[in-house]
């Protein structure tokens, strides 16, 4: 990270720009896409997201340790330090550091780390949902309150909750991108992300879906089941658009990069017929870098009329006040070893 927008962003404690440096580096390592949009940001902004980043993935990492044993005592410790490092006792972990700086800074809800701490657990206890309503439960927690988090950071043009439901739908969208793409990776590890009753409306259950898995080849109900869902990953995409335009200038660069990226990975889901099985549908750096760079310029423009100086960034931040699976490139539960559209309509013609 860069001492302009370590500086941008007010961050004067030399302790606290190495923890922020650090999570940035998480970042660049584990989320090509997400980090690349940060880039749209302005200076100021992207310590912050860096940080949220930073505490996300360290407990998803816990989560997907490929050694079951402890991880519920490790989630327990995360939640201790976490608490500790809130309540003015410093457990010297450079994530949690800069976090801790980006929750004062920022005036955001502490009730949100809870929440998706709470979800983190339920990877450990729950292995399957049984409806969408169930899903979503989790999702909250795992993908929501990341939009809710990050939202205080972008700043809006209107109150922010009106912005609230949007900005959670993108993460929601996020989320089930996901799933939908990573089908035998999850079950790799147990789980299911899928809801069963819809499953089971397309004549689908697990022992089908471990066949198409060890096959790499995805059967005719399982890409009618996928297709549907889908379906409904775009609408939450469009509910999540209806956020970019409540948000301040400065950041609708990113978050439309960043929507348009991922929504293109759901648009490589469809344009693969489902066959999400025998390869990860991902966008081409080429494609990422055609689409970020409209959005640079667009940026440019934004930050040219909005000031970004640490003094009147850290101004704009205390007038507002607070209501990520990817290749495991970087590890963050050790401070020491934190490293360095198709149309938008969902094509089913060939599984009818």
């Amino acid at each position: 990270m860069s001492g302009r927008e370590l500086d941008a962003a007010g961050v004067t404690d030399p302790a606290v720009r190495l923890a922020y440096a650090r999570c940035e580096r998480v970042n660049a390592a584990s989320g090509k896409t997400f980090y690349l949009a940060t880039k749209l940001l302005a200076p100021a902004q992207r310590p912050a997201v860096h940080a949220l980043y930073g505490f996300a993935r360290w407990a998803d990492e816990i989560v997907d340790s490929s050694s079951s044993a402890g991880r519920g005592a490790q989630l327990d410790e995360l939640e201790h330090q976490f608490d500790d490092q809130l309540s003015g006792r410093p457990v010297d972990h450079p994530v949690l550091a800069a976090l801790a700086d980006t929750i004062t800074r920022y005036r955001i809800d502490r009730g949100l780390f809870a929440d998706f701490l709470a979800s983190m657990r339920m990877d450990l206890e729950v292995d399957e949902y049984a409806d969408l309503d169930a899903l979503g439960r989790y999702m909250h927690g795992s993908a929501a309150v990341i939009g809710l988090q990050l939202l205080p950071v972008l700043g809006t043009v209107a109150p922010r909750a009106e912005a609230e439901a949007g900005a959670a739908a993108l993460g929601v969208a996020f989320q089930l991108t996901n799933f939908l793409r990573d089908v035998g990776e999850d079950l790799d590890r147990g789980r299911l992300y899928l809801p069963l009753d819809v499953l089971t409306a397309f004549g689908v259950d697990r022992d089908r879906l471990l066949a198409c898995r060890d096959t790499g080849r995805s059967d005719l109900r399982v890409r009618r089941a996928l297709a549907h869902l889908a379906a409904h990953t775009y609408a939450v995409y469009r509910e999540a658009e209806t956020a970019v335009a409540l948000l301040r200038p400065v950041s609708r660069p990113c978050v439309t990069t960043a929507l348009t990226l991922y929504r293109e990975i759901l648009d490589g889901i469809v344009a693969a017929d489902y066959q999400v099985f025998a390869r990860r549908v991902v966008v081409p750096r080429s494609r990422r870098l055609a689409v970020a760079l409209p959005g640079l310029a667009r940026a440019a423009v934004a930050r040219a009329v909005r000031p970004t100086s640490g003094q009147k960034a850290n101004a704009w931040a205390r007038r507002f006040t607070s209501r990520p699976r990817s290749p495991r490139s970087a590890s963050i539960g050790d401070p020491g070893n934190v490293s360095s559209s198709v149309n938008s309509q969902v094509r089913i013609s060939s599984v009818e």
